[in-house]
């Protein structure tokens, strides 16, 4: 169970991968956003770049990794990964890579990454199940069903 000094700094830093989800879609992107926050101070923000970079990996888990500079190992050990989505195999693999202990997700109706996955390598999980993050992502994949599938397609059977 979460002490519930951490369920409120949950919320407030998924807060945090909110604005960045809704910077995703003002820029005509996927609306997923991700916050990477070590001792309780945000040390990397990234949202969803597939689109506006015309990347393969700019998933908003890894632009955020990406965006945090290169911490050192000890560092990533010390951090949780805000996500306004369940990751996806790409951005769980990196989370184990560099093994990031703890994720908090926003939503995993839109898209069910492999958590088991996350679980298995020790990786601590937590849903808060927010409308928002499932109203934001649903509303844009209603809009837009063919760039949603066409990404969806590439990282699932």
């Amino acid at each position: 169970m979460i002490e519930n000094n951490n369920l409120e700094a949950d919320y407030k830093f998924m807060k945090e991968a909110l604005i960045e989800a809704k910077k995703s879609l003002k820029a005509g992107g996927i609306p997923i956003g991700a916050i990477l926050v070590k001792d309780g101070i945000i040390v990397g923000r990234g949202h969803n770049n597939l689109f506006q970079k015309n990347s393969s990996i700019l998933h908003a888990e890894m632009d955020c990794i990406e965006n945090s500079g290169r911490l050192k190992g000890k560092d990533y050990k010390r951090c949780t990964l805000y996500t306004t989505l369940s990751p996806c195999e790409m951005c769980s693999g990196t989370i184990i890579l560099y093994k990031i202990p703890r994720v908090v997700i926003g939503e995993n109706e839109n898209l069910h990454g492999p958590e088991n996955c996350l679980t298995k390598s020790g990786v601590e999980l937590e849903n808060l199940d927010l409308p928002e993050c499932k109203e934001l992502l649903g509303n844009y994949i209603a809009e837009n069903p063919d760039l949603w599938n066409n990404e969806i397609e590439r990282i699932q059977k």
